[in-house]
């Protein structure tokens, strides 16, 4: 039987690289976004586009669009960097980043609970900017704190489905050159997803609610 994963934020840059591996081997890779591109269409098996993942109205899409199909693997990669300054914080930025980096990954996740089984993974990409004790240059404060709260979530998640056989990971997928961060990064999108994909693979329910670095260090909460 084949695997399938479906991938929020596929259009670009990790989430389109994932895609790419994941169809590289052999897998059913389902393209979550808000707007396709002509790479995604190009690459993924099936593309759901239309979704904002922090709208309940177009996540009930998404679970009629997925009609009650088996997800080996869920990743919860959609998200969204700011910068704010002491002094002039932009609390609506802030807001914002927490809708999309925290709230949705939980969003999506519960709403897709009935198509998971056991054996499926979930995996939530976040960043060691979440990390509090990896923090020595303050800043980022709405992207730290959305991806500490993801981070939490992603514990919680790992400590309640664990009874139902589905191991959750939280990964950092490096400093990737992505848009996000205007292609300055040290490593390509392919790189990460190569990364992300092993500690995917090495997951289990035995080191389930982990926090790594997709080169496989395990990171500090």
């Amino acid at each position: 039987m084949t695997s399938t994963v479906v991938i929020t934020g596929a259009n670009r840059g990790v989430g389109l690289a994932l895609a790419g591996h994941y169809v590289d081997a052999e897998w059913h890779v389902i393209g979550v976004c808000r707007q396709s591109s002509e790479e995604l269409d190009r690459t993924a098996t099936e593309v759901i586009a239309g979704i904002d993942v922090t709208q309940p109205d177009a996540i009930a899409r998404l679970v009629t669009a997925l009609n009650g199909r088996v997800i080996t693997l869920l990743i919860n990669n959609a998200g969204l960097l700011r910068d704010e300054s002491l002094g002039d914080i932009d609390f609506d930025s802030i807001r914002e980043q927490m809708e999309i980096n925290a709230y949705a990954p939980l969003r999506v996740t519960e709403a897709l609970l009935p198509n998971l089984t056991h054996g499926s993974k979930i995996a939530n990409i976040t960043s060691r900017m979440g990390s509090m004790a990896d923090n020595d240059s303050g800043g980022r404060y709405g992207y730290r704190a959305s991806k500490a709260a993801l981070n939490a979530f992603g514990k919680s998640l790992a400590m309640d489905l664990k009874p139902k056989g589905i191991a959750v990971a939280q990964l950092h997928p490096g400093y990737v050159q992505t848009r996000m961060v205007n292609f300055g990064g040290l490593i390509s999108p392919q790189e990460a997803a190569l990364g992300i994909a092993a500690r995917i693979e090495a997951l289990t329910l035995d080191n389930s609610g982990g926090f790594w670095h997709s080169n496989g260090e395990l990171l500090p909460w």
